[in-house]
């Protein structure tokens, strides 16, 4: 018999074959401008862009802080909110009537559900290879509708807020050095109207405004308090003449703290 003749060779299954291939990504040298691998090309890109936004913004915030005011009264039915600036498109569109009042559920969950939906499936909507706007248009045209309205919608919002207003009502009134050891401050939180609408600081509450600085003489006072003035209504004072004198001396006292 010759070497060899007649041996046959069989394959253990033991003993795996090593077909692993290296974490290479595709060529797509075939494909220029149209797609690339996302790791790490796309990837790499998307950090580098994000970093340089994040870092742009933390300059701004440190540029120009956030603006801060008064501590917030839920007893302030007054008070006229104001969400940040890239809520504000939201806000404005609160405003129209086909989207508040008994059409409230449209204007909070429909509406922005149908756009936020929209653009989280637009990649299954153009499942085109194109990366060209032009040879997009169903992503396009998703992108430019929803960038439209949020511009035009927070510009409407921004135009419309009275400023002035908000300024005023959530201004930081300082800490008022005020007596509460004196007979007028125990007249003043006594009265409900007092104290509900001008705080128990007298610094300003609940649409009643700030009762330091008034510039008033007592008998000022004392007619103020006795027959109202602007959205504060006669008679709310509850209690004697000598009462009234008290706290009317107090207040004026606090109002020009000069004298």
């Amino acid at each position: 018999m010759e070497r060899g003749k007649g041996m046959k060779f069989v394959g253990d299954s033991r003993v795996k074959a090593n077909n692993r291939k290296p974490n290479i990504p595709k060529d797509y040298s075939e494909y220029p401008g149209k797609t690339e691998a996302f790791w790490p090309n796309f990837l790499l890109k998307e950090w580098m862009v994000g970093a340089v936004f994040l870092m742009g913004y933390l300059l701004l915030t440190i540029g120009h802080p956030a603006p801060l005011e008064r501590m917030a009264d839920p007893t302030d039915s007054g008070y006229i909110p104001l969400p940040d600036w890239y809520f504000l498109f939201l806000y404005q569109l609160l405003k129209y009537q086909f989207a508040s009042g008994d059409y409230n559920v449209i204007g909070t969950v429909v509406i922005p559900g149908l756009a936020f939906g929209a653009l989280l499936i637009a990649p299954w909507l153009d499942t085109g290879k194109e990366r060209r706007p032009s040879k997009r248009p169903i992503a396009t045209s998703m992108m430019m509708l929803a960038l439209i309205a949020t511009i035009y919608l927070t510009w409407e919002s921004v135009d419309q807020h009275d400023w002035e207003a908000a300024a005023e009502q959530g201004a930081i009134a300082e800490e008022a050095d005020i007596n509460t050891e004196a007979a007028g401050y125990e007249i003043y939180t006594s009265q409900a109207s007092c104290i509900g609408c001008h705080g128990d600081t007298m610094t300003g509450g609940a649409g009643g405004p700030s009762l330091l600085e008034t510039e008033k003489t007592p008998e000022e006072v004392a007619d103020t308090i006795v027959n109202g003035q602007g959205s504060m209504p006669a008679g709310m004072f509850e209690g004697t003449d000598e009462e009234l004198q008290i706290l009317a001396e107090y207040i004026a006292a606090h109002g020009n703290p000069e004298e």
